[in-house]
């Protein structure tokens, strides 16, 4: 009868551990958009040397848009779509507002360097994926 009682206990205790550590690993992975937002804001004002107003204005961009494609994608998703392209589709429109609303507030010279920074080449990849699509 003991060891039947320890063995529940010893199932009881594997159970409890491994919901978590499945926990703490889908809390790890998701990131939200403000957390998002925060990064790559620090990681924008360190490299263009932004302004106060303009390091705002990257983060309440990033949120802003973050959640729209998150919202978006979840709808998709819903409705079942398994069509990879159309998920690219709504990344590079919500990428292409991103990029719309920087070059608003930054200087040419900001704009130049985001450019440079590897933004550029991720343009060049959407215009040629919606050159694919509208073909």
């Amino acid at each position: 009868m003991r060891q039947m009682f320890l063995a529940i206990i010893g199932l009881a205790a594997m159970l409890l551990m491994s919901q978590n550590v499945a926990l703490a690993q889908t809390q790890q992975k998701e990131k939200t958009a403000a957390e998002y937002a925060e990064s790559e804001t620090e990681r924008l004002t360190d490299l263009l040397d932004l302004e106060g107003w303009q390091s705002f204005y990257v983060d309440s961009t990033l949120q802003h848009d973050y959640d729209g494609l998150m919202a978006e994608l979840k709808t998709l998703q819903a409705s079942k779509v398994e069509n990879v392209d159309i998920y690219q589709a709504a990344r590079d429109r919500w990428a292409d507002r991103i990029d719309a609303a920087y070059k608003r507030f930054f200087t040419e010279d900001q704009w130049a360097k985001y450019l440079k920074s590897g933004a550029g080449k991720l343009q060049k990849a959407r215009e040629k994926r919606a050159q694919k699509r509208n073909k």
